[in-house]
């Protein structure tokens, strides 16, 4: 394709985003994804439960990712959401393949480190499907993942643990980086102290029963958008369509205009 200043495009167009979720067991996450317009499910794992969805059979091989993907792209269909549950456990079917291909029986058998970063060829791969998905049917991805409590090593204060999405640490930077949105479903939690005398409290946390969905990073979990989101609403997909159409009706942000001088007024 020849480049020339005639090619130039406007940027800012309204494309679905590309949504990764994570959480711990039982907390709705799958559930959320099934309220999302005509979903279709790629399984990694059999965690829907007695959910009625329409889905592809359990993948089992990386290859049936692949083909699913392929199929969704070439097969004529009316899905407008393409549900990956989860990334977590696509994972290991992707370092099978990487040890397959070097015909060795693990991912760790290549070396130090080096079947983690050959994984990153056919993550990269993935990605490149799902958002041809996006960009040329219109399709938006949501991407389940698991969470895993992990201690970080903060450069500006004491060591604190977080939750992250349970990937290895290479994979993850490249999702992170892809992601437009990145939300944490977690329990709502206050927070009761008690007094146990001595002039001593005790805190104890007390669930209210309420799930939510974290839109913005903080301290104890990771979470991104890129769309100036609501930092934590209700984990239900109405309330999360709601909050994007309302970014989406936002002006997009002007140019300054250069101030006029005397000799340009």
């Amino acid at each position: 394709m020849a480049i020339s200043l005639s090619s130039i495009q406007k940027g800012g167009a309204r494309k679905p985003p590309i949504m990764v979720l994570h959480g711990g067991p039982g907390i709705g996450k799958t559930t959320f994804a099934s309220q999302a317009p005509r979903p279709v499910f790629l399984r990694t794992e059999d965690g829907m439960g007695t959910l009625s969805v329409d889905a592809f059979p359990v993948a089992t091989s990386y290859q049936d990712v692949r083909d699913a993907l392929t199929a969704l792209f070439s097969e004529k269909h009316d899905y407008q959401t393409v549900v990956i549950d989860s990334l977590s456990a696509l994972e290991p079917l992707i370092w099978r393949q990487v040890a397959a291909d070097a015909n060795k029986t693990n991912v760790e058998d290549l070396g130090y480190g080096k079947g983690y970063v050959m994984a990153l060829d056919y993550w990269a791969e993935f990605l490149g499907g799902i958002i041809t998905l996006r960009d040329q049917q219109n399709i938006m991805p949501i991407l389940i993942a698991h969470s895993e409590v992990t201690r970080y090593d903060s450069p500006t204060t004491e060591p604190f643990d977080r939750y992250l999405i349970r990937l290895h640490k290479r994979a993850f930077a490249l999702m992170y980086e892809r992601a437009d949105i990145i939300g944490f479903a977690d329990w709502q939690t206050m927070i009761i102290k008690d007094d146990v005398g001595f002039n001593k409290k005790q805190a104890r946390g007390i669930g209210t029963g309420e799930r939510l969905l974290h839109l913005v990073e903080r301290p104890a979990y990771i979470a991104k958008n890129r769309y100036n989101l609501p930092e934590t609403i209700p984990l239900s997909w109405q309330a999360f369509s709601d909050a994007l159409s309302a970014a989406f009706s936002q002006p997009e942000p002007q140019p300054n205009k250069p101030a006029k001088t005397a000799a340009g007024a």
